[in-house]
């Protein structure tokens, strides 16, 4: 029987998660899309085994992991995943900005562990997230309303939405 494909939230809409997370000794397949680890990643570029071949690799970083200097090794993968692994651990929210407003990145940036759920969606995706693997316990569909929450911002972040006072300063 088939493996059933996970569902996630990217770009604020329900789909089907068509990346799988590798096993660290699992092979690498020649071209479906998969995630590996930052070890993974880092023994790749040593053993010169991506060497434009496998354009479909995403990684899993650490959120302890400086981007200052990893960012010549992420700069080109399709997809970077940022652990949340407990509400009190706000490092990947900084790597996320970091990698949409310093770096420019532009492919999909995904959040997963355990601090994935509906009532961080929406500042997750503030600070560039797209992309949002839930924990098992949220409802995909409850999950969707969450990006309706605020009506307004008060601080400026990569979404593009102009704070408040921006637009209060504008007008008049």
């Amino acid at each position: 029987m088939p493996k059933q494909q996970r569902t996630i939230i990217r770009d604020k809409a329900l789909a089907a998660d068509d990346w799988q997370l590798l096993e660290e000794e699992a092979a690498l397949p020649e071209s479906s899309p998969v995630i590996v680890s930052w070890e993974r990643w880092q023994s790749l570029l040593d053993s010169d085994q991506d060497d434009g071949r496998h354009p479909h690799v995403g990684v899993q970083i650490p959120n302890t992991l400086d981007l200052t200097e990893a960012w010549t090794q992420l700069q080109a993968r399709p997809l970077i995943a940022l652990s949340f692994p407990a509400f009190p651990d706000g490092r990947a929210y900084s790597q996320a900005r970091l990698l949409r407003d310093r770096y420019g990145f532009a492919s999909e940036v995904r959040a997963y562990g355990d601090a994935v759920v509906r009532d961080q969606l929406e500042f997750m995706a503030r600070c560039g997230i797209n992309a949002f693997v839930l924990r098992d316990d949220q409802d995909p569909e409850a999950c969707l309303k969450a990006f309706g929450s605020f009506s307004d911002a008060y601080q400026p972040a990569c979404d593009g939405v102009a704070p408040i006072w921006k637009r209060r300063r504008a007008a008049g």
